[in-house]
């Protein structure tokens, strides 16, 4: 007989409602991905490199022309410059970046503190390398860092804290202040940090994104990750990477080469030329996510759901205690998607320990503008 690893996952949220909405012809705002292409440019580059022969492995870092565009278009963003052979990783999709830094320096008996609620990949990670995962609920109303809970949760097995900015599902930002404010709180402590950045360039009304790259203190002691597949539309490319100081890269890519070893060539090579031609696609995401949010926030406006418009990612909470409270958000999300047609994420399953009376369900709105209109006018009938 089998004894799991993992006894307590099964298939997740994200694959059973994405089948649900299949299986019912609902609209699936569930998953996070977009129901359009990326650049026509890229995908074009794509062929052409596959057509020239660059199909056999990568090195196992990645390549060296996309490493420097990477380490480019952080200087551009962040002011900040890394080494593109020594601090930067190209990775087959930002999970296994998150689950190669876990595995690199997380050893058995080690605590990593996650927030709730949290993407659902970090927890497995820790108890497959041994470790466990102390869960520290964000502030109910604005989803911010409650620090006091975090310094309670703190103690000598603390080896690892996984902050997410943009926030999923929330949308919330983490704030300069906030980063100074955990710096000061584990400065004298060994405690590595994961800062999941794969919606950086997500971030609207003017609001900067404020990376951990850009905090000289805290980057020593961090593994920043990020995502082509959110950055330029293509979610089904799998291709992400991760930037850290030359001696924690050296632990992550002792794991990466027995993961993976390399991630796409001809993708990789899509992406790089890509970015040198067009440095301007990330300056304009957030405008282009923002219209988005903003029409189907306008959409939803006569509903009887609440809201208020998240600052980042390409996710909208809305609370619809209004609507039926008698139903926990598993069940109205199935409700939703069987009844009403249109499929979305219970906030419940990012949680340990879901907050009483919570009642908030997870919108995706990287869609095209006649989904969001055919999806809104469905939620408005409800």
């Amino acid at each position: 007989m089998i004894t799991s690893k993992l006894p307590n996952v099964g298939i997740t949220i994200f694959t059973q409602m994405s089948q649900l909405a299949a299986q019912t012809g609902a609209i699936n705002l569930s998953q996070g991905f977009p129901d359009f292409d990326g650049p026509q440019a890229l995908r074009d580059a794509v062929g052409r490199h596959i057509a020239s022969g660059h199909n056999q492995y990568s090195p196992m870092t990645g390549l060296p022309v996309l490493r420097e565009q990477i380490a480019a278009k952080i200087a551009r963003s962040y002011g900040v410059q890394v080494n593109a052979d020594s601090e930067v990783t190209v990775t087959p999709g930002a999970t296994q970046a998150i689950f190669c830094a876990i595995q690199a320096v997380i050893h058995s008996g080690d605590e990593v503190i996650v927030f709730d609620p949290c993407y659902d990949s970090y927890a497995p990670a820790t108890e497959l390398a041994g470790g466990r995962c102390v869960h520290v609920q964000l502030n109910p109303n604005d989803f911010s860092i409650d620090f006091d809970k975090l310094a309670a949760a703190l103690s000598p097995r603390t080896k690892m804290i996984v902050i997410n900015t943009p926030h999923n599902p929330s949308g919330a930002l983490i704030t300069r202040a906030e980063l100074d404010q955990l710096a000061a709180l584990i400065r004298d402590r060994d405690i590595y940090l994961i800062s999941d950045e794969v919606y950086e360039h997500l971030v609207f009304d003017g609001v900067p994104h404020v990376s951990v790259l850009a905090h000289e203190e805290l980057y020593q002691r961090a593994f920043v990750v990020s995502s082509f597949g959110k950055t330029y539309h293509v979610t089904g490319w799998k291709t992400g990477y991760v930037v850290a100081p030359p001696a924690l890269t050296a632990e992550l890519r002792k794991v990466h080469q027995y993961v993976s070893f390399c991630g796409v060539t001809p993708l990789q090579y899509a992406l790089a030329d890509y970015m040198a031609e067009h440095p301007e696609h990330v300056e304009e995401l957030p405008g282009f996510y923002q219209a988005k949010r903003d029409l189907f926030c306008d959409l939803l406006a006569p509903s009887r759901f609440t809201f208020k418009r998240v600052t980042g990612t390409y996710f909208q909470l809305v609370d619809y205690s209004q609507i039926r409270p008698d139903l926990n958000d598993v069940e109205m999300a199935t409700w939703m998607t069987r009844e009403h047609g249109v499929a979305s994420i219970p906030v419940s399953v990012f949680y340990q320990n879901p907050p009483e009376g919570q009642r908030l369900v997870r919108l995706c709105f990287a869609k095209r503008e006649e989904t969001l209109r055919e999806a809104a006018a469905k939620l408005c009938v409800i």
